[in-house]
């Protein structure tokens, strides 16, 4: 049966119908629109939102993206607010409440005590003339022609249409209150984004005692011990007031076999690499990778004032989660 039905067809059929919703959409980003982020934008409180079925799990979505862009939000079910979850709800509040009907009984049911306590209430729904649009302070249209089930019943162009509503105001809201990467980072700590947005490179460099490094009048012997103890298939070069004079590496190293030298009784000072990168401890780590990557090397050396105080390599990129 499968292979006489055309899947990619109804699929595409399906991208169209919603596209066309979504481009209706946009002639319902007008002076409501405007209403609905001002209120958001000034909430002394949370926002709310809360929406049944479909529309609640679009709700859940809406809510997530506000909190995770600088807006405190929470999803609260209608049907649990009526048996005590209500009491989460206070005067500085904001909330939102989906249904694309605008006649969710469990919604209408909580309207009248939120009136009473004077919160402020956006509606999002497909019909203008609903009670749930008439009762709200703002109320956003999500209308839209025919859902992209053939039989016009699964919600799926509307439910489309609610998100896509939901994630223009929550970041129109964060645009407003200049949100930042950093800010974003914070609230996103556990993830890869985020990682690479807070770690710095003096949160993964290696220092004081592990910190390889050898005064430049050693020898390369020394130096390969050095190197070799510390484990990061390289060694700083300073001088006597730990000043950095230069890099000397494992790929250095095969370079100096290849061309016989006695590394007994040469100094590290003659082969060292003069003028390495270098990178300063309070930039990014994702930073530091792009350094490494853009000149093809695997480690740095981390500096103040031309003062040596760490390295890296892309090991400690890779255990920290940067890459």
């Amino acid at each position: 049966m499968s292979g006489q039905f055309d899947f990619c067809s109804h699929g595409k059929k399906v991208l169209d119908t919603e596209l066309q919703a979504l481009e209706k959409i946009r002639h319902y980003i007008d002076n409501s629109f405007t209403l609905a982020c001002e209120l958001i934008l000034h909430c002394q409180g949370k926002v709310i939102v809360m929406g049944m079925g479909k529309s609640g799990h679009i709700g859940r979505k809406i809510a997530a993206t506000l909190a995770s862009t600088g807006t405190p939000a929470f999803f609260v079910h209608p049907g649990e607010a009526s048996h005590g979850d209500l009491g989460m709800i206070k005067k500085s509040d904001v909330v939102i409440a989906i249904s694309n009907s605008g006649e969710a009984t469990e919604i209408l049911a909580l309207l009248p005590v939120i009136k009473r306590l004077g919160i402020a209430m956006i509606s999002m729904t497909g019909k203008p003339e609903s009670s749930m649009a008439k009762m709200a302070q703002v109320h956003l249209q999500v209308t839209v022609d025919k859902e992209a089930c053939p039989l016009n019943l699964a919600p799926t162009s509307s439910t489309t249409a609610t998100l896509v509503m939901g994630d223009a105001v929550a970041i129109a809201v964060m645009e407003a209150r200049g949100f930042t990467a950093d800010d974003f980072a914070l609230s996103h700590p556990g993830g890869a984004l985020g990682r690479k947005l807070l770690l710095r490179i003096a949160d993964v460099m290696h220092s004081g005692e592990l910190l390889p490094m050898i005064e430049e009048h050693a020898s390369i012997k020394d130096a390969l011990l050095e190197i070799s103890h510390k484990g990061l298939g390289m060694t700083a070069i300073v001088d006597h007031n730990q000043q950095l004079r230069g890099i000397f590496t494992d790929g250095d190293l095969r370079r100096l076999l290849d061309n016989h030298i006695d590394i007994h009784n040469t100094s590290i000072g003659e082969v060292m690499s003069s003028n390495p990168q270098t990178i300063s401890p309070q930039l990014l780590a994702a930073e530091g990778l792009k350094l490494m990557e853009d000149n093809k090397i695997n480690g740095l050396l981390v500096t103040e004032n031309n003062q040596l105080v760490g390295a890296l390599n892309m090991h400690d990129l890779l255990k920290a989660g940067v890459m």
